[in-house]
């Protein structure tokens, strides 16, 4: 198994090819596989190799959640497609029998009708579990702080004007929070789907109510 070195044009290539049909590197969502993967490439694989970049900023989208995607991390070595003459770098073989059946396998010697016959059928179920496969939707949860001009302003209404509706766009709870001379900051929660609604949204439709609300801040944002 293997890429090659994936610091240089021909191992991004083969990676790039193997991710042409696949969204990770193992299985059907993100996993240690990826991480390791992910940790030999030295940056952002070239456009043109467009699986390959594709695959690349999803898995840095968790890049604060890595240490707790599943799976055991192995040598970057036993992952991808496997070699032509099925040895490692050093010149042993990788230990597997010569009747093993590679799913993905583009080995041209002749096979037995038995080992057609179960490659069929795996690559038949792999499709089959990849088509049911829900999509990964991208969401980020942002909280915010909504500051009003004055200790007049109603913060009942300002919430209820704040929280604006959109396909995409979930509000969770909210707290009002002191920051001086009587007046309160509203604090409220919310989670976007990246592609729906976007993470600049919110606060540019809030900050247009300028006649009660000041510059808001972003006081924490995180990935999920």
């Amino acid at each position: 198994m293997g890429f090659g070195d994936l610091k240089s044009p021909a191992g991004l290539q083969v990676l790039n090819d193997y991710l042409a049909d696949k969204s990770y590197i193992e299985g059907y969502v993100p996993s240690q596989a990826d991480v390791a993967v992910f940790e030999a490439v030295s940056g952002p694989p070239p456009a043109d190799l467009c699986h390959a970049l594709r695959w690349y900023n999803h898995i840095k989208s968790y890049e604060k959640e890595k240490a707790s995607l599943p799976g055991v991390k192995k040598a970057v070595g036993k992952y991808g497609p496997a070699n032509a003459d099925n040895t490692t770098e050093g010149g042993a073989t990788d230990g597997k029998d010569d009747d093993d059946v590679d799913l993905f396998g583009s080995d041209e010697e002749e096979e037995s009708q038995e080992a057609q016959r179960l490659r069929a059928e795996r690559f038949a179920q792999y499709e089959s579990k990849k088509a049911k496969k829900p999509a990964l939707v991208a969401k980020s949860s942002i909280l915010l702080d909504v500051k009003p001009w004055d200790d007049e302003t109603d913060t009942a209404k300002l919430e209820e004007r704040v929280s604006i509706q959109a396909d995409g766009l979930v509000w969770g709870s909210s707290k009002l929070v002191p920051v001086g001379y009587g007046i309160k900051k509203l604090q409220i929660q919310c989670v976007v789907e990246d592609d729906k609604v976007g993470t600049d949204m919110p606060e540019e439709q809030i900050i247009a109510f300028d006649e009660c609300v000041q510059p808001m801040d972003v006081a924490a944002f995180n990935k999920i």
